[in-house]
């Protein structure tokens, strides 16, 4: 075990409460302290409260989409890392994610350790960008 993210904020907005549970326990036995939604109104509830490092976005969400809560925190001018999250291969998804302001672009299913290691660049590395 080891503590990347130690005094890190990790917000992880997923609707399917087995992935929000793995990636959450995941984000925690690395140090993270988590903060987690299951539709888009809890993520950006999150965001604008919490101002966490990172946010672990799923595209598909009940109650504003992935891209949606993209667009209000781009409006809000709230600058925070975003891993978008989907099971869409679309390419005009991931390129509209990505014009949106998301740092990473990642397919369900995804590997924790992707996840993590994708995680970790974007905290460590400003002006990484990753994506499928």
């Amino acid at each position: 075990m080891t503590n990347r993210f130690a005094n890190r904020t990790i917000a992880i907005v997923d609707d399917d409460p087995d992935i929000l549970q793995s990636i959450e326990l995941a984000f925690r036995q690395e140090g993270a302290r988590t903060l987690v939604a299951g539709d888009g109104l809890g993520a950006l509830h999150i965001v604008r409260e919490d101002k966490p490092d990172l946010l672990v976005l799923d595209m598909m969400l009940p109650r504003s989409s992935g891209l949606l809560v993209l667009e209000k925190l781009q409006e809000d001018k709230i600058a925070v890392p975003v891993i978008m999250l989907t099971a869409n291969q679309g390419r005009r998804h991931r390129e509209f994610a990505l014009g949106l302001g998301a740092r990473a672009y990642l397919f369900k299913p995804v590997s924790l350790v992707r996840l993590l290691d994708t995680a970790a660049t974007l905290l460590t590395e400003p002006n990484a960008a990753r994506g499928e």
